[in-house]
């Protein structure tokens, strides 16, 4: 049986963060594993209500998401977070409690994601209506050393979705598919970039 693993999926507020996340959990499913998904918006109305938008407070958040995976990765499943989990060091400390982890950077540009925007958040953040508004009003920092970074803006959701199965397949940590949905050319990325943090 596969061990666990986490997958977790930083990037701001409509980068697609759970859009792609939702596929990915979809295709491991078919592949036979044992999945659960963390939604960074379902897990602060359950396990952090109360919490507010403090850098203590998001903290707070992102260490019990990271907690919740640790424990569902040690029983042998893949724990999927999707959430925004702004700053790098609480990720980093996630990564290192986890040890089996997987980091994804949705990266978008802002016009991007003020275009792609149904509740006009960010033109409301941008105009001073919404205090403490990552990427707008509150920092985000962007990971180093993400095992994967798909450009949302540019890339189609099938695109990132190949990018990030791939990666996983290359690090053996699931089963390969009937055959490799991508090409030799995204190998040859996915390798690369591996190569460059030192796996491979």
């Amino acid at each position: 049986m596969p061990k666990g693993f986490t997958l977790w999926f930083t990037g701001l507020s409509g980068s697609g963060k759970s859009t792609l996340a939702e596929r990915v959990r979809d295709i491991l499913l078919e592949r036979g594993m044992r999945v659960e998904m963390l939604d960074g918006d379902e897990v602060r109305k359950n396990l952090s209500k109360g919490l507010g938008y403090s850098k203590e407070d998001r903290d707070t958040n992102i260490r019990r998401i990271g907690w919740v995976c640790h424990l569902l990765t040690r029983n042998e499943l893949v724990a999927i977070a999707a959430a925004i989990s702004p700053y790098r060091e609480i990720r980093d400390e996630n990564r290192e409690l986890i040890g089996r982890f997987v980091e994804v950077y949705c990266k978008c540009d802002l016009n991007t994601l003020k275009d792609r925007d149904p509740k006009g958040l960010y033109e409301k953040a941008l105009n001073g209506e919404i205090p403490n508004f990552t990427g707008v009003s509150d920092p985000y920092e962007p990971p180093d050393q993400a095992e994967v970074v798909v450009d949302t803006a540019c890339e189609s959701v099938e695109d990132s979705v190949r990018k990030i199965i791939g990666t996983l397949e290359q690090l053996s940590y699931i089963p390969a598919g009937d055959g490799r949905g991508y090409s030799e050319e995204e190998e040859e990325t996915i390798k690369q970039r591996l190569r460059d943090l030192g796996y491979i």
